[in-house]
């Protein structure tokens, strides 16, 4: 299956396939250098798979987590690329999850101001969001992507025979991305993901996942307004995530609780617990509402938040920072409250 992705500039393909990784060489142009940024958690026949196809290429493998989306990683694969004479007919390929995707692509971003970048997700997360949109960044002062440029890849090569082999904690995180983009905007995929086994429909909820990122990123490049939706559940759940030992996509979920009718905050507690992902940090509202005040959502006293008053519809929301608290004060405890009877 191929699915456009269509920009005013930048356009490209994602190519979403059954044993696609087997067949990188015809997708792609690989008779270049190529840079292949993976992690140590990807297992071996995926990296020995890909660097078969390519000739010459140049191996990165950095640590699994979102440690690696940093400063050091960044200036030590700059270093690789000048050191073996990149040049701008040459590529880089990210193959692993959103946090390679993140890193590689920045690199690819601001070497040379940019050369050819390829993303080849393999967790659920990166698949169904992360790997489609042209965000890269990297982490700095304990924020997360707070360095980074928009760039877009030059195809994302989507297999999902690479799922088999993630854990059933990584593909339920990752699922929460579906989950969200679904909350927002698709409440057949909201049913289709509730009521129906994961494994037999992975690829049906991949394809209705990107439909849904790819409609808003094509309308919204750069984040001004529309593509704002994509962060349900991110402004608590960053903030989570920086102060906790959570996955991203588990952040997410909990994130997604605080801004939402309580009927909405009742069915995604019913999905969340149905895929075995927590419910509720150990956080208070004071050390959430603290690493807010540094999001990039932040705007002055003001925060833009997605709002979802029933699955399948969301409101952008401007609150000032008293009214973001307040918020999120009378939130967890509902959420406290709904946990009580669970």
């Amino acid at each position: 299956m191929i699915i456009p992705v269509n920009l005013a500039q930048d356009s490209y393909e994602i190519l979403l396939e059954d044993n696609a990784l087997a067949n990188i060489n015809q997708a792609i142009n690989v008779k270049r250098k190529i840079l292949l940024v993976t992690d140590d958690g990807i297992p071996k026949q995926y990296v020995d798979k890909v660097m078969q196809q390519c000739d010459p290429v140049f191996l990165a493998i950095v640590k699994q987590g979102e440690a690696s989306k940093s400063f050091a990683e960044y200036k030590s694969l700059l270093k690789l690329l000048v050191k073996n004479q990149f040049t701008r007919s040459d590529a880089i390929i990210a193959l692993g999850g959103g946090v390679v995707g993140d890193l590689a692509g920045f690199v690819a971003a601001s070497y040379m101001r940019g050369i050819d970048f390829y993303n080849i997700p393999t967790t659920l997360l990166a698949q169904v969001d992360s790997s489609v949109g042209g965000k890269t960044a990297i982490d700095f002062c304990n924020l997360k992507n707070i360095v980074g440029a928009f760039h877009q890849p030059k195809k994302v090569i989507i297999d999902p025979l690479v799922l088999e082999t993630l854990s059933r904690r990584e593909t339920n995180a990752g699922l929460v991305e579906a989950i969200k983009m679904a909350a927002t905007s698709d409440a057949n995929l909201f049913d289709l993901i509730k009521n129906n086994p994961l494994k037999e429909n992975i690829k049906q909820i991949i394809a209705d996942s990107l439909a849904i990122k790819i409609d808003i990123v094509q309308n919204d490049v750069k984040e001004k307004n529309l593509r704002k939706v994509l962060n349900f559940g991110h402004t608590v759940g960053h903030a989570i995530e920086v102060q906790s030992n959570y996955l991203h996509g588990e952040c997410i979920g909990m994130g997604m609780l605080y801004f939402c009718s309580d009927q909405v905050r009742t069915k995604l507690i019913e999905i969340l617990k149905q895929f075995n992902l927590p419910l509720k940090s150990n956080l208070s509202v004071d050390k959430i509402f603290s690493a807010i005040l540094h999001d990039k959502k932040t705007s002055g006293d003001e925060i833009t938040i997605v709002y979802v008053p029933e699955i399948g519809s969301y409101q952008l929301i401007d609150l000032t920072l008293d009214e973001c608290k307040a918020k999120l004060e009378e939130s967890q405890q509902k959420i406290a409250s709904l946990l009580q009877n669970i």
